[in-house]
C-alpha cells in the first residue's frame, strides 16, 4: 500500500519506482519490420487525423512513408512524438513506446482502431490482428424539419463522421418527411449521442424515425436480401426466411432441488400466514 497525492506531490516517486519494478518491460524486436497498433485517433482542425499508436516492434523515424496494413493506404510521416503527458515532437518511436503520427490525411476513417501501421520501405508481413470494420447494428432516419437545412445536416454529420468512424450514412427521401440521411449506428445509445450532438453543436431541428436492425431474407430461388430499410423488403416474390442479427446470451437457473425446497418455503409461509 502505498500513500500517494497528486496534489502535494507526496508519494508520487515511490509509486513510479513501483511501477518500474512490478510491471514487465514492453517485449518486441527492435530489428524486425516496424509494426505499430493503432489505439485511438482524434481529428485536429488544422493539422488532421492525429493516429495514437504502440510500437510493438521496429521503429518509426520522422518523414518516412507508413503503410495502413488494412486499406494499403500509404502516407508520409510529417510529425511524429511521444505523450508526456502533453505532445512532443521526436525524430523516431521504437519498441514499447507510445507517441503520436501525423501524416496530413483529413479522414480519421483512415486510421481505424485495432490496425497496424508499418514501413513502405520494408513492410511487416503478418499484422497484429484484432482490427474489425465497425458494423451498424440499429438503422434509423434523420431528416430535419425545415427543409432547407438539408445541406446543414449533409455538412453537419460530414464533420461529425470526422471524429465517429463507426457513423455511417447514405441520403434517402420519404413522402411525409422529404429529404433525408438514412444513418447506421452501433446501437440505440449512439444513437440518441449522435443525434443530439447534431443538435446542440450544428442548431438542427431533426426529428427520427423508429430504429429497426438489419434483416436478411432468402428468397425461394437463393438469393439474398441485406434488409436495412423496410421499402428495400423484396416484393413479388415469397421469401423463404428472414432473419436478424442475434447475440447469444446465457441463462442461470437454480437446480431442480433448489427449486423444489425454495417453492417449499414460500408453501409453508403460505400457510402460516393463513393460520394467523
Amino acid at each position: 500500500m502505498l500513500r500517494v497525492s497528486g496534489k502535494t506531490g507526496v508519494g508520487v516517486s515511490e509509486l513510479l519506482d513501483a511501477v518500474v519494478d512490478q510491471i514487465p518491460a514492453p517485449v518486441g524486436d527492435p530489428d524486425a519490420p516496424a509494426r505499430a497498433l493503432i489505439f485511438d485517433s482524434v481529428y485536429d482542425t488544422y493539422r488532421g487525423v492525429v493516429t495514437y499508436v504502440r510500437v510493438v516492434d521496429g521503429e518509426l523515424n520522422h518523414r518516412e512513408r507508413i503503410r495502413m496494413m488494412s486499406t494499403k493506404a500509404t502516407h508520409e510521416l510529417l510529425e511524429i512524438g511521444v505523450i508526456s503527458p502533453e505532445p512532443v515532437k521526436s525524430t523516431a518511436i521504437g519498441v514499447g513506446e507510445v507517441g503520436y503520427l501525423i501524416t496530413g490525411v483529413k479522414d480519421v476513417r483512415q486510421s481505424r482502431v485495432g490496425d497496424t501501421v508499418t514501413l513502405e520501405s520494408r513492410p511487416a508481413e503478418q499484422d497484429l490482428g484484432g482490427y474489425q470494420h465497425p458494423n451498424p447494428m440499429v438503422y434509423a432516419g434523420l431528416y430535419p424539419i425545415d427543409g432547407d437545412q438539408f445541406n446543414d445536416l449533409r455538412e453537419a454529420l460530414e464533420k461529425l463522421q470526422l471524429n465517429d468512424a463507426a457513423l455511417t450514412y447514405e441520403p434517402e427521401s420519404s413522402s411525409a418527411l422529404g429529404f433525408g440521411f438514412r444513418i447506421g449506428f452501433l446501437g440505440l445509445l449512439h444513437m440518441e449521442i449522435v443525434r443530439e450532438r447534431l443538435e446542440r453543436e450544428f442548431n438542427l431541428d431533426l426529428i427520427s424515425t423508429a430504429p429497426n436492425v438489419v434483416y436478411d431474407v432468402l428468397m425461394e430461388d437463393g438469393s439474398e436480401h441485406h434488409v436495412t430499410n423496410p421499402s428495400e423488403y423484396p416484393e413479388g416474390r415469397s421469401p423463404r426466411c428472414a432473419s436478424r442479427s442475434c447475440g447469444r446470451r446465457s441463462l442461470r437457473l437454480p437446480s431442480t432441488s433448489a427449486r423444489s425446497s425454495s417453492s417449499a418455503r414460500r408453501a409453508a409461509a403460505s400457510s402460516a400466514a393463513s393460520t394467523t
